[in-house]
Parts: structure tokens; C-alpha cells; sequence
């Protein structure tokens, strides 16, 4: 609780200077309990209530605003479903109050760390994206099979059994009878974070696991360690079996032998072995491997102008397109690590297919580098290219200088209009009937390429360094990847810098945690071919990336 109580006592010195000491707590933590209530004008023309008691809100005297804070004591799975809470409560509060309302997400274990989000940044986006929401969600409550657009799945089943809304929900959404409890629900399914076509594929319709499984723990047995089947799930490149050890039994004697079990079950590469909440997971790969294509999950449209800007990164175990928000902190510019043969490429061109399939060219603008010049070559002529296809260490430099300047010139407008990020501005612009700036997107493959030169490579890290630092709220995105994630290459001023972590297949352990980070090794035991890990704040979400066999620009 150190951290906590220091960021406390900071605001209360600066509130210091501003009320008297007798007023001092009183005025900086605001005790009135506050009926947070709100009716929103949904798009069909209906009205929706909403209604929540916030955890704590504190006032900053100087800047005479407030601030909804949500206080956690774990590192949530999905930060934007916490700061969504706040963002609505600081909605609620604004018309009572009258002063600007903050939102703030406090995670005051394993470590602190605060998630802040302004007013300004905030309140267009609530206004615009809720009452969209609502609607679905009263769309939801609605539903029967076998009408379309179901309610999504949950994406771990396993809090299922734990849910204090278990019963209610039940009362609205049928459960099967699988051993997870999974919510029965058609394929498709839409929401801001993830996508799945209409002709998603089951990737568990053409095997079954539990002979797979019984022989993983049989060959446990052998090494006297007891464990319980709990049943597997199959992705697309490989099959997590659920096990529970006996009591007695410690998970540090499973984990250690993933080298053993490669030997005994005969496959390519160790095992990823991981605990989960209530059981051990032991990835093993498939030998009847599928491809996550790419149109089975992403098919052309046209998103509103002030729609989020996402990146499709790859398939789940559940079948779900995960994407990242370039909007995002946590994911507004990445890191891209793996070797030869680990599906980089195919994975940075379904990648740009998914921009430029969803956004027009007045929306996004795109920038590559590709010094193989053969990873890009279908989209040399296409309408959405910021400038040419970069090829040379002269020409790359020059890029990054322009976005640099870019990116200055932006920020000089949004000062004169009193905005703070682009969607703040394009909206003012809207308003005049006026076109808005796009977001660039800079896609850098191969690196390593440009890092023999010193000159070349402290100017690009100059360059990245500027950009990843301030480029994000100016909608100007880095996705910088490398097949030799080297120390001498992928220095800490690079990685400090690209906050998204995008790991396929490693050579060596080593790699895995330049790419990742701290003492993260699993890159190395990754299948290849498109098999990655996408780095969600502290945790690793372990992904199918799309796999796009024919290039068709919309």
C-alpha cells in the first residue's frame, strides 16, 4: 500500500496551497456518497438507465477537477473493461458537479500502477461508443436461438464457476453440457475487441483430445507424478490439456519436465506447461494442424469515420479474433520478434490487410518499410501508402524524420484548437464539415537490416525513441519488427519505447525475453507458422496469427 499512500499524500501537498488545513481531507477525498445515475438516448430512439457506486473520488484543487478512481488489488485481464466503469461513472458525476471528471484505473498490487485517462480524451468517446453498446446489450437479453448475432461467449470459461452473476446469467444465456460450462452460442459474434466471421471454422470439430490427454497423463505417471484429467481445449496449431495434480504433488515437479515429456511423446519442441487459475496447462502441438484464414474472420467494410482503429493480431483457443486498439497506451506501438520460419511476414501482411479492409485511405494513411522487398510487394501502388515503399537505410531515415515532423505539426494544431489527441480534433473538424487528419500507420520490417551502420542506427533510434514516446495522442503508430532480436539490435531505448509485445517463434530463450521481456522464455517453445504470443500488459495470451493465401485490395 506504499505506493498508494505516497501518490495520496502527493495531492494532498498540492492541495495544500489551495484550501485550509481544517478542509485539506475533506476537499481532497470526497466522502459524499453520490446517487450515480444516468439516462442515455439509445440509437433505435429508446432510453437505457444506468446506475453504480464508484470506489473513491479525489479532488485536484489546482486543476479544479475530480477524478473517479477504481482501486484494484490484481492486475485486471482487460483494462479497458475496468477504465470503461470509471469512464462512465466520471459521465455520471460530470452534470452534478460541473467540473471536468477524470477517470483513473489503481492497480495497488503486485505492484502499483495507474491508468489515467482525462476528461477531454474520454467524453466524446463515452457518448459516442455507450449508447451503441446498450442497445446491443439490451439486443443480447433478447436473443433465442437460432436468430443471429448471439450474445459472445465468455472469454474464460473458467470464471464461469465462480461468478457471483452466475445464477442471472444462466436465467438469460443457455450453458451447455461441455465439461467447461462454455455460454452455447452461434459463431458470430462483434464487439470493439473482438471479431468472428460468420464462416469461423471449428478447430475442434476434427479431433479428439481425450485420447491425446490420457496419454499425457499416463506418461506423468511414469515419472510418479498423480494428476487428474480435466478435460482440453483445441486450437488451431495445438491442443491445451487441463490437468489437476494430486494433492501432494507440486507443480514445480510438472513444470520441470518439459524436456522429459518432448522426449517421451515424440514432438518437435518442449511443451509450454503454465498454471492457471485451478489447474496446470500443457500445450501440445497438433498433427493435424490448421490455418486461421484469413477471410474467415475479416471481410471488408467500411467503419464510421471516428470508428477505433484496430489491428487484427491472431485467433484464441475459442475461435475469437483478438485485435489491439492503436488508441491504446498499452498497445499503440509494437515490438515484433521472431526467427526464420515463425510466420513474421505472413503476420505483418494480415495485419495491414486488416487496416486497410476496415478503414479508407482519408482514415488511416500507411507507411513500410520492407528492405527484403519482398514482403510487401502487392500493395506498392495502393491508394492507402503515406509515401513509397521505403527499401534503403537512406530512404528509411528520411521517413522517420518526416513523421517526426509530422507529429510536431500536428501537435502545434492541436494546440491552436485546444485539443489534446487527434480524435478531440477531428471531431472539432467534423463539426465544421471539415476533413480530419488520418492515422499513420508504420509498418518496419527488418530492422536488424538497418543496424550495421552506427550512423543509420542512431538515427532511427532517435527517431523511434521521439515517436514512441509522443507520437501516440498525434494517431502516428510504430509496429517494428525483426527476425534477430538481438541485445545489439533491439536496445532498451527501442524497447522502452514500443509498449506492444508481438513474440512468435524464437531461436533461443534469450530472444524470447528481449522480445518480451523480464525472464519470459516461451517464444522459444512457440510451433512457427504464424504460432505467437501477444503480450497483454503482465500477461501472455498465446494466439493463432491470420494466414491471408490470396492478397485482394478492396
Amino acid at each position: 500500500m506504499r505506493n498508494l499512500i505516497q501518490q495520496w499524500t502527493e495531492l494532498l501537498v498540492k492541495n495544500r496551497s489551495y484550501c485550509d488545513a481544517n478542509d485539506l481531507f475533506d476537499r481532497t477525498f470526497v466522502r459524499q456518497e453520490f446517487k450515480l445515475q444516468y439516462d442515455f438516448n439509445l440509437p433505435d430512439g429508446s432510453q437505457q438507465s444506468l446506475a453504480g457506486k464508484l470506489d473513491s473520488l479525489i479532488y485536484d484543487c489546482k486543476q479544479d477537477r475530480l477524478c473517479v478512481v477504481e482501486l484494484k488489488t490484481y492486475n485486471p485481464v482487460d483494462y479497458s473493461a475496468q477504465l470503461a466503469q470509471v469512464a462512465l461513472y466520471s459521465y455520471m458525476i460530470q452534470p452534478t458537479k460541473k467540473v471536468p471528471v477524470d477517470s483513473a484505473v489503481y492497480c495497488v498490487l503486485p505492484q502499483f500502477k495507474e491508468y489515467r485517462y482525462s476528461w477531454e480524451e474520454l467524453e466524446p468517446n463515452v457518448h459516442q461508443v455507450i449508447p451503441f453498446k446498450l442497445q446491443q446489450m439490451q439486443q443480447w437479453l433478447q436473443w433465442e436461438a437460432p436468430q443471429p448475432d448471439a450474445p459472445p461467449p465468455t472469454s474464460n470459461s473458467d470464471l464461469c464457476n465462480i461468478c457471483p452473476q452466475r445464477e442471472k446469467c444462466q436465467s438469460f444465456f443457455k450453458l451447455s453440457n461441455s465439461h467447461d460450462s462454455e455460454i452455447d452460442t452461434p459463431s458470430q459474434t462483434s464487439n470493439n475487441n473482438i471479431a468472428v466471421a460468420p464462416s469461423q471454422p471449428n478447430f475442434a470439430s476434427s479431433i479428439d483430445p481425450k485420447p491425446i490427454g490420457q496419454e499425457l497423463v499416463e506418461t506423468l505417471q511414469s515419472f510418479k507424478i498423480n494428476v487428474d484429467y480435466l478435460g482440453a481445449i483445441a486450437g488451431p496449431a495445438f491442443i491445451r490439456i487441463k490437468l489437476k495434480p494430486n494433492k501432494g504433488i507440486k507443480v514445480a515437479s510438472i513444470l520441470k519436465l518439459s524436456s522429459d515429456l518432448q522426449v517421451q511423446l515424440g514432438i518437435a519442441r518442449p511443451p509450454l506447461i503454465s498454471t492457471q487459475p485451478g489447474y496446470v496447462s500443457v500445450d501440445l502441438p497438433r498433427k493435424d494442424r490448421q490455418i486461421a484464414q484469413f477471410e474467415h474472420y475479416i471481410q471488408p467494410q467500411k467503419k464510421p469515420e471516428r470508428a477505433a482503429v484496430t489491428i487484427a493480431i491472431g485467433v484464441d483457443l475459442e475461435g475469437k479474433l483478438i485485435e489491439a486498439d492503436l488508441a491504446d497506451p498499452n498497445t499503440c506501438h509494437f515490438l515484433v520478434g521472431g526467427t526464420t520460419g515463425s510466420g513474421k511476414s505472413e503476420f505483418l501482411r494480415s495485419l495491414l490487410l486488416s487496416l486497410i479492409y476496415r478503414h479508407t485511405p482519408t482514415q488511416i494513411k500507411i507507411a513500410l518499410v520492407d528492405p527484403k522487398r519482398v514482403t510487401f510487394p502487392e500493395f506498392t501502388q495502393m491508394p492507402w501508402l503515406f509515401s513509397p515503399i521505403v527499401k534503403d537505410s537512406e530512404a528509411a531515415i528520411a521517413l522517420m524524420t518526416e513523421l517526426v515532423t509530422e507529429m510536431e505539426r500536428r501537435y502545434q494544431l492541436f494546440e491552436l484548437a485546444g485539443c489534446s489527441h487527434l480524435d478531440a480534433y477531428n471531431q472539432q473538424l467534423a463539426q465544421r464539415q471539415q476533413p480530419g487528419e488520418p492515422r499513420i500507420v508504420c509498418i518496419f520490417d527488418e530492422y536488424t537490416d538497418f543496424m550495421a551502420e552506427k550512423e543509420t542506427r542512431n538515427a532511427l533510434e532517435t527517431s523511434i525513441k521521439r515517436l514512441g514516446a509522443m507520437a501516440r495522442a498525434a494517431g502516428i503508430h510504430l509496429i517494428v519488427a525483426t527476425q534477430r532480436p538481438e541485445a545489439g539490435v533491439v536496445t532498451p531505448i527501442i524497447r522502452s519505447n514500443l509498449p506492444g509485445r508481438i513474440a512468435l517463434s524464437t531461436a533461443s530463450e534469450t530472444d524470447s525475453k528481449i522480445i518480451l521481456g523480464g525472464t519470459s522464455t516461451e517464444a522459444a517453445c512457440l510451433l512457427g507458422k504464424g504460432d505467437l504470443f501477444f503480450q497483454v500488459n503482465a500477461g501472455l495470451q498465446r494466439l493463432q496469427s491470420l494466414y491471408a493465401a490470396e492478397i485482394k485490395l478492396p
